[in-house]
């Protein structure tokens, strides 16, 4: 969601800062702003909308070695100047930016800051009101900003500056993600390695609850209690040409268009020396121990883990159930007696996730993180860690990675059953390389998705999706894209509740995209395509080779049934992207809506 950067050094920091926040783009933001220190002291620069608008404002005269940046995504109070980070203090001794949520800022505002005039709506600005509080009644930056941490409940990534101190960052966090980059003479913070890799690759992982003293020739890690901390950094491996869109018009569709490379980039990650696909002992020797897996995720990754649930009930034979993780956390079900539990996440940052992580860990379950990023919060807090080797995904709209959580999921599936004795009847490797194959040939299809999506998708104002079996699932992800990035109304139906009420929303040219990849179902959901054609609607069917008739709009190449989903999606993604092109959407960044969701 928000992203937060920082530098300081023996540059000018803000070329430094505004090219940060444009790498944060991606997360999705609604203001942006940054703060400067020069010798004149701290100058504040924000404004509601893009990083351009912020661009426009900021004052290049101004010389600053040091400063901090922030883009926001609105969670108390409305987009606005007034509300954009970065915050100062009454006295503007301090300025602060702000990751997460403040739990108790009502409480806090109330106790201590009563006779304090604030400028804002937000929590955010609680924190800079207290630690000047603070710091007013004789306690040090460091000692202000501690005690205003020991009070806070709630999550946070926090970056300070002391405008009578021009030589320090003071940095912590809590639930939300912070690095610290190294430099020779300089130093940075990010939210995201993707903001700092211009300037350096080396980076410091941050735990929950720690402080650190950001100087340009020096970084300090502490606890809360004063203690110091060592730990050594690692090197962030992205290459910063991943992260442009080069050629493309927008970063979906180039993501979209890499999925092939990425299924064939996995495979040659997890294939072992005999050619087959393998996974650590350990994560073997977990799945084979436990009778029940529960796969904890949310929107997009949540979709892949009900497709993952199906390949590894019927490949290796375990029980699977898949929650919803902002409900899982609130309401837990009974558990079985060897539970272990499967976290989906794109980003490895996902906060409602990591709430169900905090408490299967004290109920001393284990854990098993699948990812897109190394290091994250999610991967280092479970027990194991499966990557998806998909690259960058810089689209707030999912795609690659979703592709390859399926992937990633259907060797989970492959790896378990041989565990247990089991055999699945194909060739996995074999059947990637078919699927890539296959995907290479639907992203060559761009003109006829494009025709596709203009005649049932420019000027309708909602669609349904409906398949059975795993189609139903491909269908949920389908109409997940369509209604984040184009504003239709979507909705994924299993063909066969649509006369369980649903059908009454049927209307004349009420556009049905209907998935026919399943040989067992196949004519059950012909029949519900029927149902709903009687009634007016405009259906749209997309059928596996084999199982295609005339009326049919397209056609898929063959792939093994159990891996339809990989494919199938394709045109989804498709569809949506070009619906959404024409009608003048912001494809990459969709209105109101975060890459990575760091705030429960």
């Amino acid at each position: 969601m928000c992203g937060i950067v920082g530098y300081i050094g023996n540059k000018d920091s803000k070329e430094i800062l505004l090219k940060g926040l444009e790498k944060l783009e991606y997360r999705g933001y609604d203001s942006a702003g940054i703060a400067v220190m020069s010798n004149e002291g701290v100058q504040v620069f924000k404004e509601k909308g893009r990083i351009a608008d912020l661009r426009k404002i900021v004052d290049t005269s101004v010389i600053a070695n040091a400063g901090i940046g922030h883009t926001r995504w609105a969670t108390h109070g409305a987009p606005s100047t007034r509300n954009a980070h970065p915050h100062r203090s009454g006295t503007s001794r301090f300025t602060l930016v702000h990751n997460g949520v403040i739990e108790n800022y009502s409480e806090l505002q109330r106790d201590y800051l009563q006779g304090v005039e604030l400028q804002s709506d937000t929590d955010t600005e609680v924190i800079v009101q207290m630690i000047d509080l603070f710091a007013n009644e004789g306690l040090s930056t460091l000692e202000a900003f501690c005690k205003t941490l020991t009070l806070l409940k709630g999550s946070y990534a926090l970056a300070l500056l002391d405008e009578e101190d021009n030589e320090t960052i003071y940095v912590a966090k809590n639930k939300s993600p912070l690095l610290v980059g190294l430099g020779d003479m300089f130093n940075v913070v990010a939210s995201d390695a993707m903001a700092m890799l211009q300037v350096t690759d080396q980076f410091v992982e941050l735990m929950d609850k720690e402080i650190v003293i950001v100087k340009k020739d020096e970084v300090t890690i502490q606890n809360l209690k004063g203690e110091t901390i060592s730990r050594s950094p690692y090197k962030a491996e992205l290459d910063a040409s991943d992260i442009e869109k080069g050629t493309y018009p927008h970063y979906m569709l180039k993501e979209i268009d890499e999925q092939p490379l990425v299924m064939r980039k996995i495979i040659q990650k997890y294939q072992d020396k005999n050619g087959g696909l393998s996974i650590d002992s350990e994560i073997v020797e977990a799945i084979t121990a436990a009778d029940r897996v529960y796969i904890i995720a949310a929107g997009t990754s949540y979709h892949a883990g009900l497709v993952g649930k199906q390949m590894i009930e019927k490949l290796a034979g375990i029980p699977v159930e898949v929650h919803i993780s902002s409900e899982f956390g609130y309401n837990m079900p009974i558990l079985s007696e060897k539970p272990l539990f499967v976290f989906i996440s794109q980003s490895g940052e996902t906060a409602d996730s990591r709430a169900v992580l905090v408490q299967v860990k004290e109920m001393g379950y284990p854990a098993l993180t699948i990812t897109n990023v190394p290091g994250s919060t999610l991967s280092r807090e479970a027990d194991y860690t499966l990557l998806l080797h998909a690259g960058p995904e810089i689209a707030v709209a999912s795609t690659k990675a979703y592709t390859a959580q399926l992937a990633v999921l259907a060797i989970v599936a492959e790896v378990s059953a041989k565990s247990r004795g089991r055999e699945i009847g194909f060739d996995l490797v074999q059947e990637l390389g078919i699927v890539a194959n296959a995907m290479e040939a639907l992203c060559d299809s761009k003109e006829i998705m494009e025709h596709i999506a203009r005649e049932f998708l420019t000027v309708t104002r909602n669609a349904f999706f409906i398949g059975r079996a795993v189609d139903y699932y491909v269908c949920l992800e389908g109409a997940l894209k369509l209604k984040e990035i184009s504003y239709i109304q979507a909705e994924g139906f299993a063909g066969g509740e649509l006369k369980h009420g649903t059908i009454a929303l049927i209307e004349e040219g009420t556009p049905v995209i209907a998935l026919a990849t399943q040989e067992n179902v196949n004519l059950s959901i012909r029949g519900n395509v029927k149902e709903v054609a009687a009634r007016g609607a405009n259906p749209c069917i997309i059928s596996m080779k084999g199982l295609e008739t005339d009326e049919d709009t397209f056609v898929l190449p063959v792939v093994h049934e159990q891996l339809t989903p990989l494919i199938s999606v394709i045109p989804l993604q498709l569809l949506a992207y070009y619906a959404a092109l024409h009608r003048d959407c912001d494809v990459d960044k969709p209105r109101n809506l975060a890459k990575s969701v760091t705030v429960e």
